[in-house]
């Protein structure tokens, strides 16, 4: 038997002095992965177009620090393959992303030196700013593309309602038909919805009309707002059968789901098209209040440093950092 030693520090010291002296409160928890499938089993999680993407797929890599921030950024740091010094680091998704792979937004992972100071440095003036402006933009380009799927399904319906015809000038005179009509579009409007009730606070509470060159859009996005907080009762309903169902455990049936929706979806009908008809006045608002600028490092603090428990004798699921 031969004992491999190592000149770099212990990982996970190097994670705590790093995480010391970020912005705000950070703690370091160390990720072994003695077996190479272990580390498969973030990949996934991983919202990264770099380096660091590519050595979790390729390389066996036995040890990591995830860094984590009470507002739910989380970070992977790892030793760099392949050279002596120096480290990789890169983001997980938020916990509301799971579809990560080959995502156009996703921030590039940064190497890192070896010191400590200059590590911490790099971290918070070139990466979590870039990570901020990264999430931003995915979250507005997620409420966008919700609205997208809705505005269809509520022209037709409108048109309909107004004329009396179907799209070819046909007349409509079928109440029933229109009648199911509405429930699949409260069914699918409710689906779409979720993402603008889930996504779109934050991006409105970074507008600043009046420092823009639209104020204009304050007028809308008032209504935004108050089309928001009018929504918050069936979001808290929905939010609150989900948690319900997960802790029993249970499911509902495909068309209990869709009687759901369908309910929910209809009690916030005007609030859907409130979004639909400011929308582009969101979208540019939010497109000018991207994040950015460098922020100030803490002064070195301890962190607390969670070591990881035994690895089950089993694949761990997904997620597994969470």
């Amino acid at each position: 038997m031969s004992i491999t030693t190592s000149s770099r520090p212990y990982l996970g010291d190097t994670g705590q002095d790093i995480a010391a002296r970020l912005p705000g409160a950070w703690t370091a928890t160390v990720e072994t992965y003695p077996r190479r499938h272990w580390q498969e089993d973030i990949v996934g999680s991983l919202w990264d177009s770099g380096d660091l993407f590519q050595a979790m797929v390729h390389d066996h890599v036995r040890c990591a620090i995830v860094l984590e921030n009470p507002a739910g950024t989380a970070l992977l740091l790892i030793e760099r393959p392949g050279h002596a010094s120096g480290y990789l680091l890169g983001a997980f998704a938020t916990e509301e992303y799971d579809d990560n792979w080959d995502d156009p937004h996703a921030p590039r992972s940064i190497v890192l030196p070896a010191e400590a100071e200059l590590a911490a440095q790099a971290v918070a003036h070139t990466f979590l700013p870039d990570y901020r402006s990264a999430l931003h933009h995915r979250r507005l380009d997620t409420v966008m593309a919700a609205l997208n799927r809705i505005r269809p399904d509520h022209e037709t319906l409108q048109a309909i309602a107004e004329s009396g015809r179907y799209s070819d000038g046909m007349p409509f005179d079928n109440p029933r038909l229109l009648k199911e009509m509405e429930r699949s579009y409260a069914d699918r409007g409710w689906r779409s919805f979720q993402d603008v009730l889930q996504h779109a606070p934050l991006l409105l509470s970074r507008c600043r009309p009046s420092a823009s060159a639209w104020p204009q859009d304050a007028a809308a996005l008032a209504r935004l707002r108050d089309a928001l907080a009018s929504s918050q009762d069936a979001w808290a309903e929905f939010q609150d059968l989900r948690a319900e169902l997960y802790s029993i455990p249970a499911t509902l049936s495909a068309p209990e789901w869709s009687q759901v929706r369908s309910q929910l979806g209809a009690t916030v009908l005007p609030q859907i098209a409130t979004w639909l008809a400011d929308g582009e006045a969101f979208e540019r608002q939010a497109r000018a209040a991207v994040p950015g600028g460098q922020v100030a490092l803490s002064a070195p603090t301890p962190r607390l440093l969670t070591t990881r428990p035994p690895q089950p004798a089993t694949p761990r699921p997904a997620n597994a950092h969470r």
